[in-house]
């Protein structure tokens, strides 16, 4: 497989599997943002019982790594361009299932937190805490353990099924978002107008708010839609 320049190189005379000492945590670090995937790794990297043995830039990236490394964790940023964190998350686990991921965040929306941990993150971890916390993150989370801070596990328990938003009033809110009239989401999605206007109706009364601006304010505050 062509080396991608994001990825942390391995010697040529080591296979991936033997280039790291059995009794350090082998590590992928994957983040869209450089700054970010660099700092995670030199964090990490610094541990002396730790060693990143690649890093990558999109969720392609961490699925293709994670087949070819098989490392002890993967520190996965969860929004990224193309495949989301999210997304790879739920594609290694499928492989996987006894992958170990934390999940790095901007924001500690409850829809971001309910999904990651639904796709099977051991750890949630947002990235202004990265210097404090990442490391002892990751021990815990390869011994086996769940790192969720008691402020998530709340989100967590309060978050009813029954007001999430399916995925049709979530693509029908990311419309409404660009400032797409009723009719205007109606012919976008093919539906009838009728149709648009219940939906709307409906993700009012599940997001609890008055209008489509406090709709769409507060889906951005808990991680349900993000700024691109």
């Amino acid at each position: 497989m062509t080396r991608n320049r994001s990825e942390s190189p391995i010697p040529a005379s080591r296979t991936p599997h033997d280039a790291i000492a059995a009794d350090r945590i082998r590590i992928v670090c994957v983040d869209d943002r450089r700054v970010v995937r660099e700092g995670s790794a030199a964090v990490l990297g610094r541990q002396s019982d730790m060693d990143v043995v690649a890093a990558g830039a999109t969720g392609f990236e961490a699925v293709e790594l994670y087949r070819v490394h098989r490392p002890d964790v993967v520190v996965m940023d969860l929004q990224m361009p193309g495949m989301s964190g999210l997304e790879a998350t739920e594609i290694i686990r499928a492989e996987w299932a006894g992958a170990r991921i934390v999940v790095l965040a901007m924001y500690s929306g409850d829809e971001d937190i309910y999904r990651a941990v639904e796709a099977g993150a051991a750890a949630y971890l947002l990235k202004d805490a990265i210097l404090d916390d990442l490391a002892r993150v990751v021990r815990g989370v390869h011994t086996g353990s769940r790192r969720l801070p008691a402020d998530v596990l709340r989100i967590l328990a309060s978050r009813s099924a029954e007001d999430a938003l399916t995925s049709r009033e979530v693509g029908v809110l990311e419309l409404v978002g660009q400032g797409l009239s009723n009719r205007d989401i109606a012919a976008a999605l093919g539906i009838a107008h009728e149709t648009v206007k219940v939906h709307v109706k409906n993700i009012l009364r599940k997001l609890g708010v008055a209008n489509r601006t406090a709709a769409v304010t507060t889906a951005l505050k808990r991680g349900i839609l993000h700024v691109i």
